[in-house]
């Protein structure tokens, strides 16, 4: 199963969009853009998206990137242990 990348239109403003669009880029990535994600604190504040259900947030975009692109790793390597079921 792909991973799901979502993000909130209105959080485009503090650089998210630069952000999705990179992402989108990988084939192996869900990435779906919502009107709202009915996390309006966290949206005003800081750029953010939802990781596979998980909110990730951070001060900059580029350090959002690199938040979710560990968490995607980390994640990968919680089923790490399948590649050894035959």
């Amino acid at each position: 199963m792909r991973p799901i990348i979502e993000f909130c239109n209105s959080n485009m403003s503090l650089g998210t969009d630069i952000i999705m669009k990179k992402l989108e880029q990988n084939p192996d990535y869900d990435v779906i853009e919502y009107g709202c994600l009915g996390n309006c604190g966290q949206c005003y504040t800081s750029p953010y998206a939802m990781v596979n259900g998980e909110i990730i947030a951070a001060d900059t975009p580029d350090e959002l990137y690199d938040r979710i692109i560990s968490n995607l790793g980390k994640n990968i390597d919680d089923f790490a242990w399948l590649d050894d079921v035959d």
